[in-house]
C-alpha cells in the first residue's frame, strides 16, 4: 500500500529550522554512465545543502536543533572520529543558534597533519574540542563513551548551563534525544529524490550510499517502503559487518515508522548492507577508494571523500562488475559530503595516485 500522501502529512507536523537549500540537485553522470555502459547513472548532491561545506547532516540538524531548542539547552554534546562530517556540521549548527558545541572526537585512524580538514573547520568554529584515542579502524559506539559523556555533560551543569547529548550521526533515540530524529530527515530526502526522479521520468531501481552511523539509510529504506517503492537502498558499510549493521538499521527504520505512526513490514532484502568494502577499517585509505576519487574527479568535477563517498562509488563499481546491479537499471548515488577530509588524507592519495 502506498503511503507517501500520508507521509508528507505526518512529517508536516514535525518543526524544524532550515539550515539546508533545497532541492538539493540530481544529475546524470554522463561521462561515467557512457564509460560503465550504465545509461542511467545519477547522483544526488547532499554535499551542497549549505552548511559548512554541506553534507546529509544538515538534514538531520533540522529536525535534531529544534528539539534542542524547545529543551531549552544552550550547550549541544556529541561524539565522533577526529575528521567527523557530523561533528562539524552539529559545530555549524549549534553556532547558527547562538549555542555552544563541545565535541568528543576519537583517534579512530591516522591521517596527515591533524589541524586540517574537518578539525580545522571545528577549530575556526570555537568548538570546545577533545581528542582522545580509540580503537583503530571502528566507528566509536554509544556505549565506550557513556562514562566520558556523563562526566562532560556534568561539567557543563556545574558551568550552570543546560547540555543536550546528541547521539553520533543524530540517527537513533538516546542521549537527549527521544525520537530517531536524523533518519526521519530522510523519509523526507526520500520523497524530495522521488519526486526529482519522476520529474526526469525516471524512477530509481538503486540508491547507493555509504553507511556509517545507519540514519541516512535508515530513513531512505523506511520512505521507499513506506511508499510501496522496490527501489533497494544498499548501504555501503565503512566499518560494520553485515549481520550486526544491518539490524541497527532495521530497528531505526522501525523506530521511524513508529514515530511517523505509519507502519509496513519490512523484510531482510529491504535493509541491504554490504561489507565488502571496508578493507582494512575504518577511515583507512586503499588504493580502489582513491582510484574511485580520482575517476569522480577527471569525468565529471566531483569530488568524493576518502571514508565514506569514495567507498561508496568503488563499491557501485564492482556491484556493476559483479552485475548485482544491472547496467539496464536506474541507479542513483547519494554525495552525502565530507570533501574537507581529503586534504588530511593527502599524503596517501599521492601515494596511491602516483603508483597508478
Amino acid at each position: 500500500m502506498k503511503y507517501s500522501a500520508q507521509v508528507e502529512k505526518k512529517l508536516k507536523k514535525f518543526k524544524t529550522q532550515k539550515l539546508v537549500l533545497r532541492p538539493t540537485p540530481i544529475s546524470r553522470l554522463e561521462q561515467i554512465s557512457a564509460q560503465l555502459g550504465v545509461p542511467d547513472l545519477f547522483i544526488k548532491r547532499e554535499d551542497l545543502t549549505g552548511l559548512a561545506f554541506g553534507g546529509n547532516k544538515s538534514r538531520k540538524l533540522e529536525y535534531i536543533m529544534q528539539d534542542v531548542i524547545d529543551s531549552q539547552s544552550d550547550v549541544v554534546i556529541t561524539w565522533g572520529s577526529v575528521q567527523s562530517n557530523w561533528c562539524l556540521q552539529t559545530a555549524a549548527a549549534a553556532r547558527k543558534f547562538g549555542i555552544k558545541p563541545i565535541l568528543l572526537l576519537f583517534q579512530t585512524y591516522e591521517t596527515e597533519g591533524i589541524m586540517d580538514g574537518n578539525l580545522l573547520l571545528d577549530f575556526i568554529l570555537d568548538s570546545d574540542i577533545r581528542i582522545m584515542d580509540a580503537k583503530k579502524g571502528q566507528v566509536v559506539k554509544a556505549e565506550e563513551v557513556e562514562a566520558l559523556l556523563e562526566v562532560v555533560q556534568n561539567q557543563v551543569v556545574e558551568w550552570g548551563h543546560k547540555p543536550y547529548i546528541i547521539p553520533i550521526g543524530g540517527s537513533m533515540v538516546g542521549g537527549s534525544m527521544k525520537k530517531p530524529l536524523g533518519a526521519v530527515a530522510y523519509v523526507d530526502v526520500y520523497l524530495e529524490l522521488r519526486r526529482q526522479m519522476e520529474s526526469l521520468n525516471k524512477k530509481a531501481d538503486w540508491i547507493v550510499l555509504a553507511s556509517g552511523s545507519g540514519g541516512t539509510q535508515a530513513g531512505l529504506a523506511a520512505g521507499a517502503r513506506l511508499c510501496g517503492d522496490d527501489t533497494k537502498v544498499a548501504g555501503i558499510s565503512v566499518s560494520e559487518d553485515t549481520k550486526g549493521f544491518s539490524q541497527e538499521i532495521r530497528e531505526i527504520s522501525e523506530d521511524v515508522m513508529t514515530c511517523l505512526d505509519l507502519k509496513t513490514d519490512l523484510s531482510e532484502e529491504d535493509i541491504l548492507v554490504f561489507d565488502d568494502y571496508i578493507g582494512a577499517g575504518y577511515g583507512t585509505l586503499d588504493k580502489n577508494v582513491t582510484e574511485a576519487i580520482k575517476m569522480m574527479a577527471v569525468h565529471e568535477g566531483i569530488f568524493m571523500d576518502p571514508i565514506y563517498t569514495g567507498k561508496a562509488v568503488a563499491a557501485l563499481l564492482d556491484l556493476i562488475k559483479k552485475s548485482i546491479i544491472k547496467k539496464d537499471h536506474t541507479v542513483l548515488i547519494l554525495h552525502t559530503g565530507g570533501t574537507p577530509v581529503l586534504f588530511p588524507y593527502k599524503k596517501g592519495i599521492e601515494k596511491f595516485l602516483t603508483k597508478s
